[in-house]
């Protein structure tokens, strides 16, 4: 019997179907993202094999932990992202602007593993010789690299059953289709069946797969939502393609921690990792100027030094601007509202410019009392001391809560030669730390006093 197709219309953000086309998407509320797609209507349901093989049952007592080992990638930044390298049938999706690097780092990364590791590298968006010519560009044009350009899911299941790769590339998931839909490549239904298939097979095989992903305008994974869910980690590159510093964080992973960061400088030999993270978002000027304050975030695993700078100048409009490069702009709104009621420094008639130096998101709490201390510093035109850091949350009654990590934050602060540091009372270390003097406060309005 014939299988008989007909037409649908498939949300291109949240995959709902609907039987005709309009405006807006009734579960996502997205305006314009339905797409016209071919769907078989009736036929028998055929299961997709991976390798001709049935789960067998386990008892959770029988799992082999020894499976799980890392394998150091050779880019200990990369590395440090993952939680400590790649695990065995672990799928990650890296995801960025075009030109932000994502197609440089895994070229570097699979170059470094094809060493000692049996690896293939899948390219549906670029020709061999562009590959190469990257290649030649990174200085790895001589590894032994197995390079496929193929777009069919069947026919590089096909390839990688042959080779028994060890790790997989694939650039990108969204150019994959699978002849089991047919609606055309990059459509919800091909990405989602697509990575389905290559997900499957890594968790059969204990293969590790990096699937490189498209992002929308939005900064979101284009495709399906389902597609972050499939995968185990979900990095994201950040920074602008014409700065040199790119940052990769991880939003997703089973394997290690969430918001860990690794950064790298684009050169043009490739992405070289930065050692010393801190002192690229320090600001190189040795005159201290108000508005500025230096601030100890906490990304992933790890303390960050970062600089945090407001421009506060009287407003010429009926409603004063509120504009944050970095942190998240309702809660700078918040923040303003406590420094008016809980610290006397009204800005309801200034415009207020905050931002993160070096292009970094900073998005813990950890931010609230540096970002106040530089509003107010910029605000009256006086200097925060240079040798001083700070951070904490701040509520809304005015009090300073503390937050993770404040011990290791004050180290690193010490580490970078600052001698003093404003810190809430949770945060106070219970034994002095050698060449900086911590002073804990409780209230924001006695922060305020102490500068």
């Amino acid at each position: 019997m014939t299988v008989k197709e007909k037409t649908i219309y498939t949300c291109q953000d949240c995959a709902a179907q609907y039987p005709q086309w309009q405006g807006q998407c009734r579960q996502c509320q997205g305006w314009n993202s339905l797409q016209e797609e071919v769907k078989a209507s009736s036929g028998p349901v055929k299961r997709q094999g991976y390798a001709g093989e049935i789960a067998k049952l386990q008892r959770l007592s029988e799992v082999n932990l020894s499976l799980t080992h890392r394998i150091p990638t050779g880019v200990s930044e990369f590395d440090h992202v993952l939680g400590g390298g790649l695990v065995a049938g672990s799928v990650i999706l890296i995801g960025g602007d075009p030109g932000i690097g994502k197609s440089t780092l895994l070229l570097q990364v699979i170059a470094a593993l094809a060493a000692k590791q049996s690896v293939l590298y899948v390219t549906g968006e670029e020709s061999s010789q562009q590959v190469a010519m990257r290649a030649k560009r990174l200085g790895v044009e001589s590894v032994d690299l197995p390079l496929l350009t193929e777009t069919c899911v069947e026919a590089i299941l096909s390839q990688a059953n042959k080779l028994k790769p060890q790790v997989v590339v694939i650039d990108s998931v969204q150019t994959m289709w699978t002849e089991s839909v047919a609606s055309a490549p990059g459509s919800v239904s091909q990405v989602r069946e697509s990575a389905a298939r290559l997900v499957a097979y890594a968790k059969t095989k204990g293969v590790a797969l990096f699937l490189a992903g498209h992002v929308t305008k939005e900064g979101a994974i284009a495709g399906p939502r389902v597609l972050e869910h499939m995968v185990d980690a979900v990095l994201y590159f950040e920074g602008q393609s014409d700065q040199r510093y790119r940052v990769i964080r991880a939003v997703k992973n089973r394997f290690g921690a969430v918001n860990e960061i690794g950064v790298f400088a684009m050169t043009d030999k490739g992405l070289k990792q930065v050692s010393n993270p801190s002192a690229i978002f320090l600001s190189k000027d040795i005159s201290a100027m108000p508005g500025s304050v230096v601030m100890v975030t906490w990304e992933g695993s790890r303390p960050l030094l970062v600089e945090v700078q407001a421009l506060v100048d009287t407003s010429h409009a009926g409603n004063p601007r509120r504009v944050t490069v970095g942190l998240e702009q309702n809660r700078l709104a918040m923040l303003l509202a406590i420094l008016h009621r809980h610290g006397g420094v009204p800005t309801y008639d200034q415009d207020v410019f905050v931002n993160v130096v070096g292009g970094l998101r900073v998005l813990e709490t950890g931010a609230d009392l540096p970002l106040l201390l530089a509003v107010r510093s910029s605000l009256t035109n006086q200097v925060f001391p240079a040798d001083c850091i700070a951070f904490g949350e701040v509520g809304l009654a005015g009090e300073l809560r503390p937050v993770p990590g404040g011990l290791e934050r004050i180290k690193e602060a010490a580490k970078h030669g600052f001698k003093r540091a404003i810190v809430p009372a949770g945060n106070a270390p219970k034994k002095p730390i050698p060449g900086i003097t911590v002073t804990a406060v409780g209230r924001l309005s006695e922060a305020l006093s102490l500068v």
